[in-house]
């Protein structure tokens, strides 16, 4: 049986040593080194030819995201899983935006930790199940959509959605909005809120800057 070469990068060494020691007793998998920072990832993974590389998304003085994107530019082969707590939809969207395979979090069940790492080896994409099924479709379509000024249409929206999302590009206000489409104000507060779910963002302001950002 070809087993899953597996690099971990964690900086917790207890955790580190505990996930070397549960992996290793699978019949189908084998770390192959493990990291206890981002320093020298792309050396040890160029040694040690991982598929799967475990990171951790709270490494001290590091950023993870620079890590997933080093490690794609130069070993576009390994899959990259994030290990963490609950991180929020913006953190998702650019990690796998970066060339992540997926996300467990660390509070997942023995099960779910290594059936994740089992579905990403073989080509999935894994998020937590806290996470939806249409959040996940939402962030695919954008990591994979490369084109700029065209990142709004791989997100599915709805044509009012797109009219309220052009408006509040122009700075009208929920208020202006309603009485621009001739619908009530707590109408146009549903759009908004269904509007930053698909866009992983949390305000007006970064639905604008999104917008500008998209069509510069």
């Amino acid at each position: 049986m070809k087993r899953i070469r597996i690099l971990i990068i964690e900086d917790n060494r207890v955790l580190r040593d505990g996930l070397t020691i549960m992996l290793n007793e699978q019949a189908d998998m084998h770390v192959v080194a493990t990291i206890g920072s981002g320093n020298n990832v792309l050396q040890n993974a160029r040694q040690t030819k991982p598929n799967i590389i475990l990171l951790d998304v709270g490494l001290k003085n590091y950023n993870e995201v620079s890590v997933v994107e080093l490690v794609k530019k130069n070993m576009p082969e390994a899959k990259v899983i994030g290990m963490g707590f609950v991180p929020s939809q913006s953190d998702i969207v650019e990690f796998v935006a970066a060339g992540a395979s997926g996300f467990i979090l660390k509070d997942a069940t023995v099960k779910q930790f290594l059936g994740s790492i089992r579905s990403v080896s073989q080509g999935a994409k894994v998020l937590p199940p806290t996470l939806t099924d249409s959040l996940f479709s939402h962030i695919v379509d954008l990591a994979v959509t490369k084109k700029k000024g065209n990142r709004i249409s791989a997100v599915r929206m709805t044509k009012r959605e797109r009219e309220i999302i052009a408006l509040i590009a122009d700075g009208l206000s929920n208020k202006e909005i309603a009485q621009r489409l001739n619908i009530a104000t707590h109408t146009v507060k549903s759009h908004v809120h269904n509007i930053m779910e698909k866009l992983a963002l949390h305000s007006r302001l970064q639905i604008a800057k999104f917008i500008h950002d998209d069509n510069s």
